[in-house]
């Protein structure tokens, strides 16, 4: 054994002891090492092992055996079963590559920087058998935590590790048994009212992420600030699917978003669980680093789109949609204008939704009728009525442009 490996050798306690008080200090869930006993022993142990076998392999450059990765597995499994969370783990990795790389630094500079031969051969055999070490730790700490964290759970981290870009979402997958695709769609559906007492609506979305197994996360609605139950809130979902077209540019391409086949099944499917009205945004497939784009036009999409309960045809709204609506929302005068039209329809009987079924099918008068199961001249009748009430007609091509808006926004949100 040459003076670097005896260095290192005679420093491997000293330098355990560094690592687990640096672990103390720098990352939070293990400031308890200091109060538990059991669990720095453990730790310390694992830290001197770690570094013997090093100065054990490395000279004849033998690899991690078997028992060893069994070790380092089980070390990563103890980790997770004690609910360190992934993030945790993340730092307790490259705190212990960053000091095991400074010790050999150390060393070598204590041997004032003689025995080159035996730096190079500790540095080949450190990065190939690190990243074994690394694997093996992994898989322990996954395994448990597949077994500890609920399935919903591990969906909804998959997906918000995707939205941030985070690299443990490579892990999380596993985590979740769902293989990573290079493009998703982002889907937003929107529950703006969920009374206190309704369905439970985590079994809900753990039934929907099964079936179809995709990411998905439930952001609840915050009201001032607080938290509490019941309440509105927002379903992510994100959708593989190949690229879209003209997904070179930073803007979406002209024409509807190219939703994948998917996500009208998993909208509709949602929809009846749910037993409420809610409404959906949705984006053709993007490459991960525009997912947090995505996800923003998803957002404002189905906070335009109407609301719609699933006894109706419920689609995916996309861009091409509402563009209409998420323009004049950033007008002031235009919203107020819009609302002022909506609230002369309120005489009613059931304008709104007349005009809804009107355009939804094409200003087709029998099919609307049809919709709404009343008499074409029934119809007949509200759109005169439409036509009296606000100076408009629903036919003409300034009708259809303005009215149109008018209910889309009306059934979007409740207006004063």
């Amino acid at each position: 054994m040459g003076s670097l490996f005896g260095e290192l050798a005679r420093q491997a306690t000293a330098n355990a002891r560094r690592e687990v008080e640096t672990y103390v200090r720098e990352i939070p869930e293990l400031g308890s090492l200091d109060v538990n006993s059991r669990a720095r022993a453990e730790t310390l142990e694992y830290a001197v092992w770690f570094r013997r076998r090093t100065v054990e392999l490395a000279p004849e450059n033998d690899m991690l055996t078997e028992d060893d990765l069994g070790y380092i597995t089980s070390m990563g499994a103890s980790r997770a079963g004690s609910g360190m969370s992934l993030e945790s783990r993340q730092r307790v990795l490259r705190v212990h590559t960053a000091l095991m790389l400074r010790e050999i630094n150390e060393a070598t500079e204590a041997q004032r920087g003689g025995h080159v031969e035996e730096l190079m051969r500790i540095m080949s055999w450190f990065a190939p058998q690190g990243e074994r070490g690394i694997g093996a730790y992994r898989e322990g700490f996954v395994t448990v935590m597949r077994r500890q964290v609920p399935y919903v759970e591990q969906a909804a981290l998959l997906a918000r590790s995707l939205l941030a870009e985070d690299p443990a979402a490579e892990e999380l997958a596993l985590v979740a048994g769902m293989e990573l695709a290079d493009h998703y769609a982002v889907t937003v559906i929107r529950v703006p009212d969920r009374p206190a007492g309704d369905r439970d609506l985590e079994n809900e979305i753990e039934a929907l992420v099964k079936r179809y197994g995709v990411p998905a996360t439930w952001c609840p609605e915050r009201v001032g600030g607080g938290g509490g139950g019941g309440g509105g809130g927002e379903l992510i979902v994100l959708v593989p699917g190949a690229a879209g077209a003209a997904r070179l540019h930073a803007a979406p391409a002209p024409g509807p978003d190219l939703v994948p086949d998917l996500v009208p099944d998993l909208l509709q499917d949602f929809a009846q669980a749910l037993g409420r009205p809610c409404a959906a945004g949705s984006t053709a497939a993007v490459p991960l680093s525009e997912l947090s784009g995505a996800l923003d036009r998803a957002r404002r999409i189905s906070r335009a789109a109407p609301l719609r309960r699933a006894s109706t045809r419920l689609r995916p709204h996309t861009l091409a949609d509402v563009f209409v609506e998420l323009t004049v929302a950033d007008v002031p005068f235009v919203d107020e204008w819009l609302r002022t039209v909506a609230r002369s329809l309120r005489p009613g009987p059931d304008l709104l939704v007349t005009l809804d079924a009107y355009y939804r099918h094409d200003m087709n008068r029998g099919s609307a009728a049809t919709a709404l199961n009343v008499h074409p001249r029934t119809l007949d009748y509200r759109l005169r009525r439409v036509r009296e009430l606000t100076g408009i007609d629903p036919g003409s091509t300034h009708g259809v442009r303005v009215l149109s808006s008018v209910v889309t926004r009306s059934l979007s949100r409740a207006w004063g």
